[in-house]
């Protein structure tokens, strides 16, 4: 039987899943009313961050899932922080979509998964 590893939990969820080799990411958000590129910068520290606790890194992402408050204006801009951030030839598979995120201060969320 696979252990099941959960970090950064709360009654509601956890930032951060480990399983059976794969780090699950909970969707992160940047601060609050920054700009798109500002709250991508923040959102791809945090998951450096959580990557690195689970043993791996962004080289390893299998999915990228994102989520943009307006997906007409703020495409361009983010794809300008996460292409820069993405090692060459490491892309994830990866879809983005527009959704209304927890609050209209959040114009960004991204959601990875990543083999451990």
């Amino acid at each position: 039987m696979n252990d099941i590893t959960r970090h950064h939990t709360s009654a509601r969820m956890s930032q951060l899943v480990v399983h059976n080799g794969i780090a699950y990411l909970a969707g992160q958000v940047g601060t609050a009313g920054a700009s798109v590129t500002e709250q991508t910068n923040d959102i791809l520290g945090k998951i450096d961050t959580l990557l690195a606790e689970a043993g791996t890194d962004k080289t390893r992402l299998l999915t990228a899932q994102i989520w943009l408050s307006d997906i007409g204006t703020q495409f361009a801009e983010m794809n300008a922080a996460w292409d820069a951030w993405v090692p060459e030839g490491y892309a994830p598979a990866r879809w983005t979509g527009e959704a209304k995120l927890a609050t209209p201060d959040f114009s960004v969320e991204i959601i990875v998964t990543a083999a451990v």
